[in-house]
């Protein structure tokens, strides 16, 4: 039965043009596609179909190899990791991406039905064994892929923003303000301090206004990190003055008993500023 396989994955290899072709046919007949759509289709078309075509040619090579499955299982693998994070780049979903499953399975075994006419019945439950359990995990491959890949991104695209949110602002020679906006999360406080610190040395900074007019919410997690973080500068030889404490942020630190004390607090940045002038005119 070994040289029948074999055959047939010979056969696949030979047609996987011709497979991958009719996959790419049939997965965009029905769909409806905008114009823009058609046109970054048409676009990379041939590579996609070029995708397809060494798909196809690796279950042809797992026939010929099924005694030593091995290293078509690797391949497999790398093809689905590497597939995984192209067709994620290329901006399509994972739910349209898999679609592709059941064409490459019925165009797969189309040809093998052509090929394998006149041999035996058991010859089918050979391939079967083959064929089945690989597409499994490609598809498994490719979609643990593609997910790691969209998760990264979604990473990526939060520690930028977060980034974005500790901006530290140069006013004038060894003074800077941070205007904080919206919530302070755990995660947030964490690299408040961390970028906080590291811009304060960089911009060899002296005073640091901590403008807080932009933040509704003041619990005793965010006062506890903001202390904090005021008391490092403090230990790289910069003071903290904090500003814009709205009414309803000052009535609920009072409430929760939150101790301002050793604390510079002024009501806005211009006094703050002016607060800094006359300390380094003393």
């Amino acid at each position: 039965m070994t040289k029948e396989l074999q055959a047939l994955g010979e056969a696949i290899i030979s047609r996987k043009h011709q497979i991958a072709k009719s996959v790419h046919e049939d997965r965009y007949s029905d769909a409806v596609l905008t114009e823009a759509q058609k046109y970054d289709l048409g676009r990379i078309e041939q590579q996609i179909l070029e995708v397809r075509a060494n798909f196809v040619e690796l279950f042809g090579e797992a026939l010929i190899e099924h005694e030593e499955p091995k290293r078509v299982f690797d391949k497999l693998t790398n093809w689905g990791q590497e597939t995984g994070e192209y067709i994620y780049k290329l901006g399509a979903s994972l739910d349209e991406a898999l679609k592709d499953t059941t064409y490459y399975r019925e165009h797969i075994w189309k040809a093998i039905r052509e090929e394998a006419k006149d041999m035996p019945a058991a010859v089918f439950f050979e391939v079967l064994d083959v064929i089945d359990p690989l597409m499994d995990h490609a598809i498994y491959s490719f979609s643990l892929t593609f997910v790691e890949a969209h998760q990264q991104s979604l990473e990526n695209a939060k520690t930028a923003l977060l980034e974005l949110s500790v901006p530290v602002v140069p006013l004038m020679p060894g003074v800077g303000v941070l205007p904080l906006v919206g919530n302070v999360d755990t995660e947030r406080a964490q690299l408040l301090m961390e970028e906080t610190l590291e811009q304060a040395v960089k911009l060899k900074l002296t005073h640091l206004i901590f403008d807080v007019s932009g933040v509704m919410i003041v619990d005793t997690m965010v006062a506890d990190q903001l202390f904090k973080v005021i008391s490092a500068l403090a230990l790289v030889g910069v003071k903290t003055i904090m500003t814009g404490i709205r009414p309803e942020v000052a009535h609920t630190m009072v409430t929760l008993g939150l101790n301002l004390e050793g604390i510079m607090v002024k009501s806005n940045l211009h006094q703050a500023f002016k607060e800094i002038q006359h300390l380094q005119n003393v």
